[in-house]
This record gives structure tokens, C-alpha cells and sequence, in this order.
């Protein structure tokens, strides 16, 4: 379970830093472009401890997905990006995708 938590986590810290992206404005603010850097680079570090125990396979299809459906989601709350039918679809696919990589991944 704590690897899963551990997982999760890196998601939390991969989105937070994909969220800041707009706000770095091409790395020429100091403090989002640190925290950007900070956050993805704890986020790189947990996913290397989680690659001792589960199978790369299954931490890149759910760091990935989870990633791209969670940075989606709160780009259409936070920057008011619109999301149509078909986007949220295909969201939904890729967490239907994710899920199925990791009940099967014995």
C-alpha cells in the first residue's frame, strides 16, 4: 500500500509542477520556476524508489495517465480551459486504461 501512496504522490508533485508551467512565463519568474524544478525533481525521486518494488510498466502507465487526467481536469478550473465531450472521453479511457494496467500486472 505504501508503494501505491508513494506513487500517488509523485502524481501530486508531477501535476503540481505541469500546473505552475503558465506561471514560470517561459522560466522568467524565480519563484514558480524553483518550485516548478523542486516539484518535479521529488517527483522523479519517489518514482525511483517505487521502481525497486513494482514494474515500470505500471508506475509510467499511472504516473502518465493519472498526470495527463489530473492536469486536464484542473487546467478547465484553473485556467479556464474548456474541456468538450470527446476530451472528457478520452479522460475517461485513459483512467479505464490505467486501472486495467494495474489489477492485470502480475
Amino acid at each position: 500500500m505504501i508503494l501505491y501512496i508513494t506513487l500517488f504522490t509523485a502524481v501530486g508533485f508531477e501535476v503540481a509542477g505541469t500546473m505552475l508551467l503558465p506561471l514560470t512565463h517561459n522560466f522568467s519568474k524565480p519563484l514558480p520556476s524553483t518550485l516548478l524544478l523542486l516539484f518535479y525533481g521529488f517527483s522523479f525521486y519517489l518514482l525511483a524508489l517505487v521502481t525497486e518494488k513494482l514494474p515500470l510498466s505500471v508506475i509510467y502507465a499511472s504516473w502518465a495517465g493519472l498526470g495527463v487526467f489530473s492536469v486536464a481536469m484542473l487546467s478547465s478550473i484553473f485556467y479556464k480551459q474548456t474541456l468538450n465531450w470527446q476530451s472528457v472521453a478520452g479522460l475517461f479511457l485513459i483512467v479505464v486504461g490505467v486501472t486495467i494496467v494495474n489489477v492485470f500486472k502480475t
